[in-house]
């Protein structure tokens, strides 16, 4: 039988050299629980304490360490957020339920 941790360990590597920056999270740091979506497009995020920020609210917020598990990411001139790989699929940001803003 194959040692798939070795491949896990290979795959979560490929996806953390993605991100630009993996802040470290304080610790009361919040989590992010839903997508605010607009005509398909993520706009923003629902966090673990029930609020909404924008996209770009949100990105700041990782980089001061008040998001935790995620790492910023940029296409073109514009940052966004993705998770920060591990063992877990449910803890994705494409995982979650979109919400309304």
């Amino acid at each position: 039988m194959e040692d798939r941790s070795n491949d896990t360990k290979f795959t979560a590597a490929l996806a953390k050299n993605t991100l630009d920056e993996i802040p470290q999270p304080k610790s009361d740091a919040r989590e992010i629980v839903g997508l605010v979506k607009h005509s398909g497009r993520i706009d923003g995020y629902q966090l673990s304490d029930g609020s909404t920020v924008s996209k770009e609210e949100g990105v700041q917020m990782a980089k001061s360490g008040h998001i935790k598990g995620v790492g910023v990411a940029h296409r073109g001139d514009t940052e966004y957020l993705k998770s920060v790989p591990d063992s877990s699929e449910g803890n994705n940001l494409g995982s979650l339920p979109s919400v309304s803003g």
